[in-house]
């Protein structure tokens, strides 16, 4: 997992209806995330930054010490850096209140995706992440995964079966 500087595409805006898959690392790589509280509230914070940011998070997956979001800029006025500032600050900021920890590592990884076979692909990746971590034995059994506009049964049968299932 990089944790440096993320490389931008030269000449890029990142503003706009672009769709982006972001990975997002706790502080040190700990296993914050362990407990359904804990997970609610920093949740809670990135889904309101990207209602805010007029992004929709068409899949997302807490895992122990990191946080795979899958979204999808809704209007030209979208800006991908500042969702993930504005996300990483609020769920920093609440969590670090409630908890007495920092929450997040400086960087992260961010991909700007430009086909719908390249967002089926991530959405796969990040459905399948807590089986290949030993966490569950289906994406389906696993508490932290789904999309603020979709049932995850959508979601999961799109995944296994290779159709689109965004609009």
């Amino acid at each position: 997992m990089r944790t440096g500087r993320p490389e931008r595409l030269t000449g890029f805006d990142y503003r706009g209806l672009h769709r982006y898959f972001l990975t997002f690392c706790t502080y040190q790589r700990c296993r914050l995330f362990v407990s359904a509280d804990r997970v609610e509230m920093v949740l809670r914070q990135i889904l309101r930054a990207a209602h805010d940011q007029h992004f929709a998070v068409l899949a997302y997956c807490v895992m122990p010490d990191h946080v795979h979001l899958l979204i999808e800029g809704q209007a030209d006025c979208c800006d991908c850096r500042r969702f993930i500032s504005t996300a990483k600050q609020l769920s920093g900021f609440h969590y670090l209140r409630m908890f007495g920890q920092r929450l997040w590592q400086p960087y992260g990884f961010e991909r700007t995706l430009r086909e719908d076979e390249d967002s089926l692909s991530v959405a796969r990746y990040i459905a399948e992440n807590p089986v290949r971590a030993g966490l569950t034995r289906s994406p389906s059994e696993y508490p932290f995964l789904g999309s603020s506009v979709y049932p995850l049964s959508e979601i999961l049968e799109a995944v296994q079966f290779g159709n689109r299932w965004w609009k």
